[in-house]
């Protein structure tokens, strides 16, 4: 009884955030979420966001003026307590999978030069470094990170707890902090 409870409530959830995104198709969500600048996020049919996700795309902070946008392919599924942040762009192709705890994001608070470090963190300027791009069925594991300023070819395999900081090719395995390249995969597996 409670279960079933539990998801008529994911359900109608799941219908009242569709109705604030730029672009959705069919999709569900676990309660809750945080959705921050829902106009600039499309996403695709049929996906599934685990319960306490983040999902924010920023149009400002402290005074500075950002055209953020997410686009989120078909078919994907992320895990709980997944957290993608856009001021710039995240495109995220079709098929994706994630573990939970993932971070994508397109953008920090600060750079690294002394002024910036002498402020609290919070008061520092957003600065990206460039889009996030995931392209079409790619395995994304639990803790890891997508910095940004990197591509991520189909079908990329991101291991559990990688920091991704430069691209992934298509079909390969990253590992590590910072992630590397630990296998390529080839036509006989």
């Amino acid at each position: 009884m409670i279960k079933t409870i539990y998801n008529i409530i994911n359900i109608i959830y799941s219908k009242s955030l569709a109705k604030t995104f730029k672009k959705q198709k069919r999709f569900f969500c676990h309660y809750p979420q945080k959705i921050v600048g829902s106009k600039h996020i499309s996403i695709g049919d049929n996906c599934f966001f685990g319960r306490n996700g983040v999902l924010s795309a920023w149009e400002n902070h402290n005074n500075q003026q950002f055209t953020p946008e997410i686009q989120i392919g078909d078919d994907c599924e992320f895990g709980e307590y997944n957290h993608i942040t856009a001021t710039n762009k995240i495109i995220i192709g079709n098929g994706l999978l994630t573990g939970r705890w993932v971070t994508i994001t397109d953008n920090s608070h600060g750079n690294t030069d002394i002024d910036d470090l002498k402020l609290k963190p919070i008061n520092r300027k957003i600065f990206s470094k460039g889009p996030v791009i995931i392209g079409n069925n790619v395995w994304i594991g639990d803790k890891a990170t997508i910095l940004p300023n990197v591509t991520i070819g189909d079908g990329a395999v991101i291991a559990a707890n990688a920091v991704v900081t430069k691209d992934v090719p298509a079909y390969c395995v990253a590992a590590g902090n910072p992630a590397k390249i630990i296998k390529k995969a080839n036509s006989n597996g």
